[in-house]
């Protein structure tokens, strides 16, 4: 018997309407909005998202504006870690960056002045540490000697070995003191100018190293109380400054080219260059005025090599003593190829002299003002009879200058009462670093100290008794207090944090931030500047591993930079401000961690 096969009977298809269509994706969009909300897929993407918006570093191939923006408010968040750069940028100097300068003119050295990338060019990344780095040798042995892996270029030691500047030697470099105008050491060298200079006993307290090397000379003036700023451009010897720092002697990348240095008028007690090269008559002399600017009155300029009765510079030496002469600098002694002027301590020579040369500078010349100011060829006015104290004759010797109100600034309302009472200030609070949250400020392990937004100081001043020098920033657009900086005796720089810092990765041990965000603010029209990630990113930068910082600000603006040091690696601690304070700030206290590409990598 046959089977009956059962065949369906044809069904219609209905056509799909747009509103099956809305209804579909409205289906797979709540599916998907449970997915990510109640699901550890949804944790996934949301981090896969930040992570490779992190990952490319701020930046858009297709130039969206936007990218960075959204990029700085994911760091911000605290909700990604920011990623590490190549190896090859581990001495990365943003505004000294040799591919940078290569596009400006090599006329009057303008491409070894700072040229600092547009912020939206700004690496968005964490400077590693070279793959054998170590935590630096301790002051005062770093004086004589450092780890060659922390940074190991040799250029500086084959070519200048034989003349006493730096020697590798197994793990190390060793520095006997040496230079290039004294190959026997500096130490012979500073009893040699003490013959003409009054070095010891305190009336010489700041000076200026002009194109330094390694600064030995920095270094072993330190013996002597003497503080002294030394500077080179980032040059053919590469890492001069670099090795300075690291041995933990005062120094910073700078260029006298095209515009003055940033320092405050009448600061320094003595200004040295010993076979710096700086053509000092030339155009219409103003290298020598940038010098006579910075140099107190009273003060002492040294110049040591070329063109001191050097052969074949003749009319170079000549046209040095004709300019040194029109500007009254008294010749105390020339000593085979050493020269020591001293300036004059008011205008009265100047005002009579009927020779050809460079004027005075006219009312409106302020010779305070140094941040990206050009170069003139004027001579800056004397401090008014007010200031007479600023002279070296007139000016406390070291150490009473510390604690003295300097007159200079005798101007601003109050000034003696809130001297005083600023100073107190951070006696108080630099105990309570010490004593509660057990800082290792005065250890070994702290040499190096920046100070973000000095004031006046105090800060720098409570520290003195420690084994530390400090970098004292004032920021360029606020109240200008450098120069009551130096008249103290400490030594720092105008900067605006805005920009990269003039140094290499690693410099500093310990870096102090009061007022953080003030830093970047736009006194003018409000809102900031910058971004706070990019400040924290420089301040990454220049901090080495296991390195300190302490940030002193609101509890609003504490909580988010804790949230930025956790996205750049830093561990942190916040805590209340000390008893005596009014507690309307919060002190955050983090840690670099030491991280190296392979262990991040790994």
């Amino acid at each position: 018997m046959m089977g009956h096969i059962s065949v369906p009977s044809k069904r219609l298809v209905r056509p799909w309407k747009l509103l099956d269509l809305v209804t579909g994706l409205l289906f797979v969009a709540v599916f998907v909005f449970f997915l990510c909300v109640f699901t550890p897929l949804g944790d996934s993407l949301a981090a896969s998202g930040r992570q490779a918006l992190v990952l490319s570093g701020g930046r858009d191939r297709n130039g969206d504006p936007q990218h960075r923006e959204r990029f700085l408010r994911v760091v911000e968040s605290g909700e990604a870690a920011v990623e590490a750069c190549p190896l090859e940028s581990v001495d990365y100097c943003p505004c000294e960056d040799p591919r940078r300068s290569s596009h400006f003119t090599r006329e009057r050295n303008v491409y070894r002045e700072r040229h600092c990338p547009p912020q939206d060019q700004n690496l968005l990344c964490l400077i590693p540490p070279p793959l054998d780095y170590k935590i630096p040798l301790p002051w005062p042995e770093s004086l004589h000697k450092i780890w060659h892996s922390n940074m190991p270029h040799n250029k500086i030691a084959d070519r200048k070995g034989h003349q006493g500047w730096m020697k590798a030697e197994g793990p190390y470099f060793i520095f006997p003191g040496g230079g290039t105008m004294f190959p026997d050491g500096a130490i012979q060298y500073i009893q040699k100018l003490k013959q003409y200079l009054p070095i010891s006993g305190g009336t010489i307290r700041t000076a200026l190293d002009v194109g330094c090397g390694v600064a030995s000379f920095g270094g072993y003036l330190l013996k002597e109380d003497i503080l002294t700023m030394s500077f080179a451009p980032r040059d053919s010897h590469k890492s001069q400054i670099q090795f300075a720092l690291e041995r933990g002697i005062p120094a910073f990348l700078a260029m006298l080219g095209t515009h003055r240095l940033p320092f405050p008028a009448h600061v320094f007690d003595l200004i040295h260059c010993s076979r710096c090269l700086v053509p000092f008559t030339a155009y219409n002399g103003s290298y020598m005025i940038e010098m006579d600017r910075l140099l107190r009155s009273g003060g002492y300029f040294v110049i040591s090599g070329p063109p001191v009765q050097w052969p074949k510079q003749e009319k170079e030496w000549t046209d040095l003593q004709d300019l040194a002469h029109t500007l009254c600098y008294e010749l105390v002694i020339i000593d085979g190829n050493t020269a020591i002027w001293k300036k004059p301590s008011n205008n009265s020579c100047f005002a009579l002299k009927s020779v050809p040369g460079p004027t005075l500078c006219d009312e409106h010349d302020d010779p305070k003002v140094a941040w990206y100011v050009p170069l003139k060829d004027c001579i800056s006015q004397f401090p008014s009879l007010k200031e007479k104290e600023n002279s070296l004759v007139e000016l406390p010797k070291w150490p009473s200058r510390l604690n003295e109100p300097p007159q200079r600034a005798a101007d601003i309302k109050n000034f003696l009462d809130i001297f005083k009472a600023d100073t107190r200030r951070w006696q108080r609070r630099v105990t309570y670093y010490k004593n509660v949250l057990n800082l290792k400020l005065g250890s070994s392990s702290v040499r190096n100290v920046l100070d973000m937004n000095a004031g006046f100081g105090g800060f720098a001043a409570a520290l003195i008794a420690d084994p530390v020098w400090i970098m004292n920033v004032v920021p360029a657009y606020t109240i200008n207090t450098l120069a009551v900086i130096y008249d103290r005796g400490l030594i720092g720089v105008y900067h605006d944090w805005c920009e990269a810092f003039s140094t290499y990765p690693r410099t500093y041990d310990f870096i102090h931030a009061i007022g953080i965000e003030s830093l970047i603010t736009d006194l003018s029209r409000g809102g900031n500047r910058c971004s706070l990630v990019d400040l924290m990113i420089e301040m990454d930068r220049i901090l080495r591993p296991e390195g300190t910082v302490v940030v002193r600000d609101t509890p609003k603006v504490i909580d988010r930079v804790a949230k930025i040091a956790s996205a750049i690696r830093w561990s942190t601690e916040v805590y209340d401000t000390e008893p005596e304070s009014n507690r309307k700030e919060k002190l955050l206290v983090a840690t670099k961690q030491f991280w190296t590409l392979s262990s991040i990598s790994g």
